[in-house]
């Protein structure tokens, strides 16, 4: 007979945030791996109707969410942005 063997229970965030208000010692929670990642603003954007059909039928084809596609167009752009400076930077200086 196979011993089955029971997955240990991770406390959620708020789990710990309550179990450190209380005082008790959570650091056995912790592994110091890992990476911290910077905190996550909410923003509102407003788009033109026709921006909005666009940016929507590229959700159905890409099938994935609208705001996944938001932020990967976005990176993109910004990437873009700053690739053309770094090289604009670079001719001027020659």
């Amino acid at each position: 007979m196979k011993t089955i063997h029971k997955a240990k229970k991770v406390p959620t965030a708020e789990q710990l945030a309550q179990m450190a208000d209380r005082g008790e010692n959570i650091s056995q929670h912790f592994t110091n791996h890992g990476k911290m990642m910077p905190a996550i603003r909410r923003v509102n954007v407003d788009f033109a109707e026709n921006m909005l059909k666009e940016l929507d039928g590229l959700v159905r084809e890409m099938n994935v969410s609208r705001q996944a596609v938001i932020k990967s167009i976005l990176r993109q752009g910004l990437d873009q942005h700053y690739l053309a400076k770094k090289k604009r930077s670079h001719l001027a200086a020659h």
